[in-house]
């Protein structure tokens, strides 16, 4: 049967007043129509084009606005606010949010929260304004964000939700099931029933799926998982990451020091954390380390500056090597015409290898046990990658300057450096692992000066011994 026009699915998502585009972005016009509400003091504007909004989606539109236009937003969206948008915003956003707000509505808003959630938006607010904050929760749950704020951030402790369901290993199925119904304050989300001894702690993790599909009488021993992973509450959010995406794990209980149970992290956090750990990775890989699009113009350049100035620290060294080889550059003009080749391909060569590598050490997957098959493999293939390409730039070079020990000085330089750049790209960022720091982060500055120093010199000395 065929669903009416204004029945179907993705009505919401076509029509003129849709809150997406198609390919589930947030709609320009939906963004610019909040902007200029604000920025007419419009409040009925304002909610007219926020109103719908899940979420999620309030808090991208948030983050595309300019610092003066959020702040108006927020105060006139007032106590309509979605409390749930604190949670999903960048750090630095959300501490714009936090400032815009009324004390009244925060402390109401928070209020709402997860104790994890509240712990997370008030860990960065000056000691006043969060002790404002945490006098507004009720007693339990304050002592709930207080304990998990003494945990490392970025870790299990903070990652874990403090709503779960737990059980004797000795209770059945029906008196489950009737403990849930009679529960007032359920969980709105959870995977696995834990069973606890009486110490409170963990013994195993029995499906929800599996008592929902069992006779009352089974027992929940019977329905247990064939394994549970257990996370000890600083454990690094990086690994409990890594466990959850390894092992297929749907929900994990965090314990404290005794090993008693004192969260669960569920599969959505930790898949959330997977992409935060890996988003991380993609940004230092390319040196601009912790920044969002909302961060302002000073603050960017700030943490951009570090690193450019080591890419021009060794952007020198590689013209002192060139420096060395003056005279040959002054006899043969071609030189200095084709050397840019040789570092070039050699420096997206070594990239190539080091994005890799990089995201191999991350997720595990390079260890001691297969470590040297993969340099073995890096070295042949920027072995295999230099012959083809020292045949093709040669025969350019014949052609082009019309002399064939041109084409062969640069067909060798050719073959060494993207060698050089495939060992470079796999151990250096090993051997920063080895040493403890982040390969992400440093990796790509000394690649590309192994890259550029290898090069020219290889090209430039062989010219200089072989043309002159």
């Amino acid at each position: 049967m065929t669903q009416p026009e204004d029945e179907t699915p993705d009505a919401a998502a076509t029509d003129g007043e849709g809150w997406r585009e198609e390919d589930w972005g947030l709609d320009p016009a939906l963004v610019a129509a909040c902007a200029e509400g604000a920025e007419a003091g419009d409040r009925e504007a304002v909610l007219a084009s926020v109103g719908d909004l899940h979420a999620a989606d309030l808090a991208d539109l948030l983050e595309q606005l300019d610092h003066a236009t959020r702040a108006e937003a927020v105060r006139l969206i007032g106590p309509d606010l979605d409390p749930e948008v604190l949670s999903e915003l960048e750090d630095d956003v959300r501490d714009d949010v936090l400032a815009a707000m009324d004390p009244a509505h925060l402390a109401a808003a928070v209020g709402e929260l997860d104790p994890g959630d509240v712990a997370y938006v008030v860990e960065d607010l000056d000691p006043e304004a969060q002790g404002r904050v945490l006098e507004g929760l009720e007693p339990v749950d304050r002592t709930a964000v207080q304990q998990a704020l003494t945990y490392p951030e970025y870790s299990a402790g903070r990652l874990m939700r403090r709503d779960f369901v737990t059980a004797p290993p000795f209770w059945t199925v029906g008196d489950m099931i009737d403990r849930m119904r009679a529960w007032e304050d359920l969980p709105d989300q959870f995977h696995d029933v834990v069973l606890v001894d009486p110490a409170m702690k963990p013994v195993a993790l029995v499906p929800l799926s599996r008592i929902m599909g069992s006779p009352r009488a089974r027992s929940l021993e019977a329905l247990k998982r064939d394994r549970m992973e257990v996370l000890e509450a600083e454990e690094p959010q990086a690994d409990v990451a890594y466990a959850f995406n390894q092992y297929h794990m749907a929900s994990a209980p965090v314990v404290d020091a005794a090993g008693r149970l004192v969260g669960v992290v569920l599969m959505e956090d930790a898949m959330e954390a997977l992409d935060e750990e890996a988003d991380e990775d993609l940004k230092r890989l390319a040196g601009v380390g912790d920044e969002s699009l909302s961060d302002k113009v000073a603050e960017i350049a700030r943490r951009r500056f570090p690193w450019l100035a080591v890419n021009l620290c060794t952007a020198v060294l590689a013209s002192m090597v060139i420096g060395q080889f003056e005279d040959a550059i002054g006899k043969i003009v071609a030189l200095a015409v084709l050397m840019p080749i040789v570092a070039s391909m050699g420096g997206n060569a070594a990239t190539q290898t080091l994005a890799v590598a990089v995201r191999a050490i991350a997720t595990r997957d390079l260890t001691p046990a297969n470590m040297w098959r993969i340099i073995a493999r890096e070295t042949l293939v920027g072995f295999a990658n230099g012959i083809v390409f020292a045949i093709l730039v040669s025969a350019v070079a014949v052609v082009w300057f019309g002399d064939p020990w041109l084409g062969a000085v640069l067909a060798a330089a050719m073959v060494i450096n993207l060698l050089a750049a495939g060992l470079a790209g796999i151990l250096i960022p090993i051997a920063l692992d080895r040493a403890g720091a982040d390969p992400a982060l440093a990796s790509g500055t000394f690649v590309t000066t192994v890259t550029d120093v290898v090069g020219f010199f290889a090209f430039l000395g062989l010219a200089a011994t072989v043309l002159l």
